[in-house]
């Protein structure tokens, strides 16, 4: 019981240390000023530090957004979350063709990227264990699943 216990206060400790870190680094300029030049109306501007990258959370236009950028600046990746009456059409029939049309769409986001390969990303769940990311490309077609948590 003692042996559990301690290994517990181990891993609490290495989380601690490890979000300690993240916080402590200051987020290099060339990476605000990329948000600042993608993204000019960007409020409520929150930073994570993931060490390899650097992911915000902000809001512009109205809108919630999420996105990644190098530590040298370089954007790679943003994410529009959606609501389902902006989900496009074509995207909509494609997920009432595949094998999960039935289950409950439980989030929607468009994300985007420097190489042109813009997805819809729908995370669905049939019930509390089976969860699934689809990724679907503009025209409709179902271009990746996997299982999430």
């Amino acid at each position: 019981m003692k042996k559990i216990f301690i290994i517990g206060l181990i891993g609490f400790a290495a989380f601690t240390t490890n979000s300690a870190f993240a916080q402590l680094r200051k987020i290099p300029a060339e990476v605000t000023n990329s948000l600042i030049e993608k993204f000019p109306n960007a409020t409520n501007i929150e930073w994570t530090d993931q060490l390899v990258d650097y992911k915000v959370a902000f809001d512009a236009d109205g809108k919630k957004y999420e996105a990644k950028f190098t530590n040298k600046g370089a954007w790679k990746l943003t994410v529009l979350q959606l609501s389902l009456d902006k989900l496009p059409n074509r995207v909509n029939l494609g997920l009432l063709k595949t094998e999960y049309a039935e289950w409950e769409i439980t989030g929607l986001a468009f994300i985007q990227s420097p190489k042109k390969n813009n997805m819809y990303k729908i995370t669905v769940a049939k019930n509390n264990i089976n969860k699934k990311d689809l990724l679907f490309n503009p025209d409709g077609q179902l271009v990746k699943d996997s299982f999430t948590f």
